[in-house]
């Protein structure tokens, strides 16, 4: 599997929004949910969004929802997330992958092991 590329990451303001785009290989995106995911250092990775592999719907955490928006280009195999509202708790990096959602956790499809750099997101208070 080709690594995902992730960027639009930054230093931003509590209340103030980013919008983060990743671009994946035919192998990783086709046909799959793709999801983002986050880890801030000394904790373990949290799924944040999954999206079908239609686009038409898509799952996210409670700690999210309302405040981003996860969106597909399935021409352009990419994924974007849309994050309003920031809070200092959203500092993380961030990263995308194909995903599985179950009941209310997002977690990394179970063949997949080609994490991306990731794109870092600080926001300060």
């Amino acid at each position: 599997q080709v690594q995902p590329v992730e960027s639009g990451g930054g230093l931003v303001q509590a209340g103030e929004s980013l919008r983060l785009t990743c671009t994946a290989s035919s192998s990783t995106f086709d046909g799959r949910a793709m999801g983002w995911f986050r880890q801030v250092t000394g904790k373990e990775r949290e799924g944040i969004s999954c999206t079908t592999s239609s686009g038409r719907r898509t799952f996210y955490v409670d700690s999210v929802e309302g405040r981003f928006t996860a969106s597909r280009d399935n021409a352009n195999k990419t994924v974007d997330l849309q994050m309003n509202s920031l809070k200092p708790e959203d500092t993380a990096m961030y990263y995308c992958a194909p995903c599985v959602s179950v009941a209310t956790i997002i977690v990394p499809a179970s063949d997949f092991r080609s994490w991306g750099q990731g794109t870092q997101v600080t926001v300060s208070s």
